[in-house]
């Protein structure tokens, strides 16, 4: 399946997974502490859909949002 929109181009961003452990200062504790951060990945929510495009109807890879945005008709 696609990774991106095939509308507005949408795909996948990275961020950072971030770990912490101890006990916070407001509850008595001395603070959290990173102990580890790894990669993660931010996927959109593509669809596949029937749309109509032109004068026929393609089956597209459609971000949530350029359908709800009606950038998208149905078939």
């Amino acid at each position: 399946m696609a990774t991106s929109c095939q509308i507005c181009g949408k795909g996948a961003s990275v961020g950072s997974r971030i770990i912490r452990h101890g006990l916070e200062k407001k509850k008595g504790g001395i603070g959290l502490h990173t102990t580890a951060v790894t990669k993660r990945t931010f996927k959109p929510n593509l669809q596949k859909i029937r749309a109509r495009v032109g004068g026929g109807v393609k089956t597209m890879t459609v971000c949530t949002s350029c359908l709800k945005a009606g950038k998208v008709t149905k078939a």
